[in-house]
């Protein structure tokens, strides 16, 4: 066990962590060349194709230390996005250290900070490198003060390397053997394991991945998972090298798999904790964090009977991505679907994606929303996930919604940008710090219904990319939330609800009334689109009827006979507005999130 180091590779987006974990691998020969290609720990299509980690890799390689000895390094590959966070602390769980890495040419950025605080919670050993030094940009000097200022270590401790080229990847090596601590645990204890991943396979059902504290797992033994009670035959352990690789035995320390055959995606819940089935006291594993989602939407199929379809792929799904939660709903628009729950709107677009590419299945999602809590006037406490679970406004005493603590890292030129875009968002400055003098942090309170849409983007563009940022939940506050409705023809859409800030309103319901206009097809009569917050209509758009030439047959003669063929062709209007319906399309629903376009 002396001989087994467990790490992983946390950053912000785009530092280098995915090429730094290529290289690590190609230089202890874990890869052969030929199988070497960049990003060859992401093995799904979409994270190739945004050049982002989604999910976590656990790998293991063989290291000879220049003492002669023989090392097994377990390594954990993390994404860096604020989204997928939940991924990177299921990782730590699993880990004794870590490589904090920074980017020579940007510096110290807000998920830099946001996944340190994960590992020192933790308890991890923290090895600091910079990366891309050999970048024309690289600010070496600059970036190691701001690195010491943050962690408080010796100059001597950070790492200079350039994952790109392998420079400095000998001395990352060492380094992880010399101070990253061996796992600790007792051989001879029960077996207990944590599960921090799983994967469903069509053919041998759903794998299991863990991580050793104590006791080993033989092949053929009987496991227990803990917090089910359910027992399995392991039908087969093993480590996770490039592929699985089947052994007798998995002992104290190491990061491996097991094949079981469970078929059923309930059964296994990441954060459970294996056993032996003979335990008698079996022990839970502390430290686990629940998931808390922060967006919420509805996703149904197109067609109402693929449903059940969906739900299996929806469990499938969510064995690969703990982070995802869902429940059933109905719609009187959509049937019946789920209200998920997603830690972002880009892991709500990336599960969206997965679905139609992973499972062939085309979905609806409904306008994002983040989960209020009403208080009736009886004093009851409602919590109001979607627009339709909102009690009826005469029995609202108050309405509180969720704040978070949003924490921006930019250089001093873009302040005023900043302070324009989150005030106009409803945020309060609480605190402004210089870190250097070419960096500033600001640290603002603000409603998380402002940051869900489009904030992270326009954060973006008015600090040509160079600001970073983060988030954490604040509890709820009382806030004037109201509801608004649209209507087609004077139905109501319930899909096109939405709770909105009542100074938001009109704009708001505006801009969608126009947006639709585009989007809905004309039809043979008149359709009024209705913004309405209660019984007040607030905005009003009107699609012309299509019409039919009635009087191209009638060429010459009297202009009555015209006139007699138009009355007829409007009273059949006004029947046809009467009993038609209005079809809104897949893209209208999708126009809620772009209306700033």
């Amino acid at each position: 066990m002396k001989n087994i180091r467990n790490f992983c590779i946390i950053a912000h987006i785009d530092h280098g962590k995915s090429t730094l974990a290529d290289r690590l691998l190609q230089s202890t020969g874990t890869i052969s060349d030929r199988d070497m290609m960049d990003q060859v720990l992401d093995d799904m299509d979409l994270e190739r194709e945004k050049g982002i980690t989604i999910k976590s890799h656990a790998i293991q390689i063989n290291y000879k230390h220049k003492n002669g000895q023989e090392y097994i390094l377990n390594l954990i590959d993390t994404p860096g996005h604020v989204d997928f966070s939940y991924e990177v602390s299921r990782a730590l769980a699993a880990c004794e250290g870590c490589l904090l890495l920074v980017d020579a040419t940007q510096g110290i950025q807000a998920q830099t900070i946001s996944n340190l605080y994960l590992a020192i919670d933790n308890d991890l050993e923290i090895i600091p490198i910079i990366n891309k030094i050999d970048m024309d940009g690289a600010m070496v000097e600059e970036v190691q003060d701001q690195i010491i200022e943050l962690i408080g270590c010796k100059k001597d401790d950070i790492l200079l390397a350039s994952a790109r080229t392998g420079l400095g990847v000998p001395e990352i090596l060492e380094a992880i053997v010399e101070r990253v601590p061996s796992p600790s645990g007792d051989q001879g204890a029960p077996l207990q394991a944590l599960v921090f991943d799983s994967v469903f396979n069509s053919f041998r059902g759903i794998i299991v991945y863990y991580r050793i504290l104590n006791g080993l797992i033989k092949k053929h033994d009987q496991v227990k998972f803990v917090s089910t009670g359910q027992v399995y035959g392991a039908d087969e352990v093993g480590i996770l090298k490039l592929k699985m690789t089947p052994k007798d035995e998995v002992k104290t320390g190491d990061v491996g798999y097991i094949i079981t055959g469970i078929k059923n995606a309930k059964e296994v819940r990441v954060g459970d904790t294996l056993t032996i089935a003979t335990n008698p006291d079996p022990q839970m594993i502390k430290g686990f964090v629940e998931v808390k989602p922060m967006v919420f939407a509805g996703i149904f199929p197109v067609n109402t009977e693929d449903f059940e379809e969906l739900r299996d792929c929806m469990d499938k799904l969510q064995l690969n991505d703990a982070s995802l939660t869902f429940e059933l709903e109905t719609s009187q628009a959509l049937g019946f679907g789920f209200r998920c729950g997603f830690l972002g709107m880009l892991h709500m677009e990336i599960i969206q994606e997965r679905l139609e590419r992973e499972f062939n299945q085309t979905v609806i999602t409904t306008v994002p929303n983040v989960s209020f809590i009403a208080y009736t006037t009886k004093g009851e406490k409602v919590i109001v996930n979607n627009p339709t679970q909102m009690p009826d406004p005469v029995r609202i005493d108050r309405i509180e919604e969720p704040y978070i603590k949003a924490q921006i890292i930019t250089k001093p030129d873009y302040i005023g940008n900043i302070m324009t875009l989150c005030l106009g968002k409803r945020g309060i400055l609480i605190n402004q710090s210089y870190l250097t003098t070419t960096r500033v942090e600001l640290i603002f309170e603000m409603p998380l219904t402002e940051i869900v849409f489009d904030f992270y983007d326009k954060l973006k563009s008015s600090t040509r990319g160079y600001a970073s940022f983060d988030y954490h939940p604040i509890g709820y506050r009382d806030s004037d939330i109201v509801k608004m409705d649209i209507l087609l023809n004077g139905d109501k859409v319930d899909a096109l609800s939405a709770l909105i800030h009542r100074s938001k309103g009109h704009e708001f319901g505006r801009k969608l009334c126009e947006k639709l206009k585009e989007l809905v097809p004309r039809q043979q009569f008149q359709i009024a689109i209705q913004a309405a917050i209660g019984a007040k209509v607030i905005a009003r758009e009107t699609i012309s009827a299509m019409r039919k030439d009635v009087t191209a047959k009638c060429y010459g003669g009297d202009i009555s006979r015209k006139r007699k063929l138009l009355e007829k062709q409007k009273e059949g209007k006004k029947r046809m507005r009467q009993i038609g319906n209005v079809e809104v399309p897949q893209e209208a629903f999708l126009a809620v999130l772009k209306l700033d376009d």
